[in-house]
């Protein structure tokens, strides 16, 4: 794994906000090679974690997980005896503490039909070896998010700032004190854009992870899609200027990036009115 933790000069780093969503939390990591278990250990302990519980094989992981509550399963798939797919069927299938807790797939079979696998096995994120230590984490945090919303009624509202986002009738609206409230014109991308990073409340969201849920038709990462992202998210920014320009200069552009090719949309939680 790559363990570059530096942030870009001038970026955003909403990494370094991760400490209080991940304080208390527990993992259960399932990876059979010692050194890469405890780097990923290590890294999500430095990343605010409370505990990161190591297992070398699927069957005392299944034990563990079916006696304790984890908020987060991180499995290899090519470990000895029971691997982490099998251990994860079981677990899933039963009633166990941890049977609906988010699983990570981190491992060397990285095919689509692995990852096709994986995803109808029951895991919610799967990601080939090797990765950065950033990509893991923020996915990590992307699927706490998700489960805390789990628990919101279906279709809530996301609010930032003046802004609110309504997954339900798919729209985005801006409402001001000066200028009353307006209907922002997104395309379905745009808006698929703007809910996983609002979605996010100033967590990272990397351009992968940005790629995997927004760019639905595509079925492969082309090599070139950090540029397609990129010029996306440019012209998003322009339009998102254009139609709330009474926000000003200071908060422009509401997109800003973050280490580890991440993006965020920024908090505006003082700027609503």
């Amino acid at each position: 794994m790559d363990g570059n933790m530096a942030a870009t000069p001038g970026d955003y780093d909403p990494f370094a906000q991760l400490s209080g969503a991940f304080a208390g939390r527990r993992a259960l990591l399932l990876e059979d090679d010692p050194a890469l278990a405890e780097h990923v250990a290590e890294r999500l302990l430095a990343a605010g974690f409370e505990a990161v519980d190591r297992f070398e094989a699927g069957e005392p992981a299944l034990a563990a997980a079916q006696e304790s509550p984890y908020d987060i399963l991180i499995l290899d798939r090519l470990t000895a005896g029971m691997d982490g797919l099998e251990m994860l069927r079981r677990l899933r299938a039963g009633a166990g503490a941890s049977s609906d807790a988010p699983a990570l797939m981190l491992t060397a079979l990285g095919g689509e039909r692995q990852k096709v696998e994986g995803l109808l096995g029951g895991a919610d994120d799967y990601l080939a070896k090797p990765v950065g230590d950033e990509e893991l984490v923020a996915r990590i945090a992307a699927q706490l998010r998700r489960a805390a919303r789990r628990a919101r009624p279906v279709g809530a509202e996301l609010v930032n700032g003046p802004f609110r986002l309504s997954p339900g009738a798919r729209t985005l609206r801006m409402d001001l004190a000066e200028v009353g409230d307006r209907l922002i014109d997104l395309s379905p991308l745009e808006f698929a854009i703007v809910s996983e990073l609002m979605g996010a409340r100033g967590q990272p969201v990397t351009k992968t992870m940005l790629w995997d849920r927004c760019w639905v038709e595509w079925k492969f990462l082309p090599d070139n899609f950090v540029n397609i992202i990129d010029a996306r998210i440019s012209a998003l920014r322009r339009r998102l200027k254009e139609q709330a320009p009474e926000l000003g200069e200071a908060l422009h552009p509401l997109i800003v990036p973050a280490r580890s090719q991440s993006l965020v949309f920024r908090d505006l939680g003082g700027a609503g009115g």
